[in-house]
């Protein structure tokens, strides 16, 4: 290991967004609750099943929106149609409920504001002053916005993003596509890359890509979970592994 934590084969880091940079996991998880819990209560009346943090975990953390509908859908036995991706929020399709999320989304970041992990931050930095390469590498249509609110997008060197996969043609976590298309934007392999995760379909993509390093951040309690999935080392937080002191 280097003085940053890794194999000393390792160039580059990508980073996942929400819930290993920012705290907005848990911003996404109310706001798919809230935006599931609508749709169906209007579907099933006040006797309806709720979205639960399971569901969350199983079915939507990590996943590119619509995907992250399908999911939960699927796991219900409720079929829609798919739609178009500039549905209404109203629209009773796939689209159309990703987007009502993402108002929900928005409309709690904008009231409660982005906060960042700091020792995520002091972490990115050790492995930038080491020469390691960084890129974030996230499901999010808002994340440039987001690393523009926290001050730090001038800490990645590469962005690979929910626009960038609609882009390139990427499928979203848990496949490896976008951790791949950003260790190709570094000019690394993916066996000379480390992956920084918090989701389970994270630590999916990191086995299933072949990255030479994956660690699974645990800011909700399923430690096991992630290395059962594939992680390598699960922290609590960045500031664990070496860096400068707070």
């Amino acid at each position: 290991m280097t003085d940053t934590g890794l194999p000393g084969t390792i160039r580059a880091c990508l980073f996942d967004l929400d819930g290993v940079v920012t705290r907005t996991a848990v911003v996404h998880e109310a706001a798919w609750k809230e935006m599931f819990d609508a749709f169906l209560r209007e579907r099933d009346g006040e006797g309806f099943r709720p979205f639960t943090p399971a569901d969350y975990e199983s079915h939507v953390d990590g996943r590119p929106r619509a995907d992250g509908v399908r999911a939960f859908l699927a796991s219900r036995g409720i079929d829609l149609p798919e739609g178009d991706p500039d549905d209404p929020p109203g629209a009773r399709t796939v689209h159309g409920l990703g987007n009502r999320k993402n108002t929900a989304l928005l409309h709690r970041i904008r009231t409660d504001g982005v906060e960042a992990y700091d020792g995520t931050l002091r972490y990115i930095r050790t492995v930038r002053a080491a020469g390691l390469g960084t890129a974030i590498v996230s499901s999010s249509a808002n994340c440039r916005d987001v690393l523009r609110a926290i001050r730090a997008e001038d800490l990645f060197d590469a962005r690979v993003d929910a626009g960038t996969a609609a882009a390139r043609g990427l499928a979203g976590k848990p496949a490896p596509d976008t951790f791949v298309a950003a260790a190709r934007d570094l000019g690394v392999t993916p066996a000379e890359a480390a992956v920084f995760e918090d989701a389970l379909a994270g630590m999916e993509a990191g086995r299933a890509g072949g990255f030479g390093f994956v660690v699974g951040v645990d800011r909700t309690g399923h430690r096991d979970a992630l290395y059962a999935h594939g992680a390598d080392l699960v922290v609590g937080d960045l500031a664990e592994l070496p860096g400068p002191p707070p």
